[in-house]
């Protein structure tokens, strides 16, 4: 199995490295052509708006959005988690996405950079116990749909994790924790 990284802006390296720890083959996604090697792919954290241009930009939008739909699996987490959702609000006006989820995720709902935090989270579905997340200017899910099952929330009642068939999103970074659980979630759907 080989996991694509998209690898145009954000944190592609971490969720490398996880992923190379558990032994898993990886590969930088930047051009179209290289969506061809892959099984899988996660879609970094880092700026939504940035990432959506380069996705046009370089032409990797629609083969992604194609691709997923064709039922490649897939995992956002954060801008990515972003991306995916197919409503966006505090979005720029005609930002790039890809539009593939059925969720409304809300942009920066915990605030500016400043707001960061660390939280220890429940997700049944992947551990028993609570697993540590990162949350950088973070989103949240508002809306899901009824084929979207809720995989952890805050204890606000918030959602903060969610999967629809071969796509999950996460409103955290993972990859920056000493756990990779997450990754090894991913790995089996």
């Amino acid at each position: 199995m080989a996991v694509g990284v998209l690898a145009l802006q954000g944190d592609f390296r971490e969720h490398e490295a996880v992923l190379q720890k558990l032994g898993v083959q990886t590969v930088q996604v930047r051009l179209p052509k290289d969506l061809e090697q892959i099984d899988r792919l996660i879609i970094p954290g880092g700026e939504s708006t940035t990432i959506g241009k380069l996705l046009v930009l370089y032409k990797l939008l629609i083969p992604i959005r194609k691709r997923i739909k064709k039922g490649m699996p897939v995992w956002g987490t954060c801008a990515g988690a972003i991306l995916m959702a197919k409503h966006i609000i505090d979005g720029k006006e005609k930002q790039p996405s890809l539009a593939v989820m059925d969720i409304t995720a809300r942009r920066n709902a915990f605030g500016r950079q400043l707001d960061s935090f660390e939280s220890d989270v429940s997700a049944k579905e992947i551990s028993d116990k609570p697993l540590p997340v990162v949350f950088i200017r973070a989103p949240i899910f508002e809306k899901l749909g009824k084929s979207v099952k809720v995989l952890a929330k805050l204890p606000n009642g918030k959602i903060i994790a969610a999967r629809e068939n071969n796509m999950m999103a996460t409103c955290f970074h993972p990859e920056l924790t000493n756990n990779s659980l997450f990754h090894q979630y991913f790995l089996t759907f």
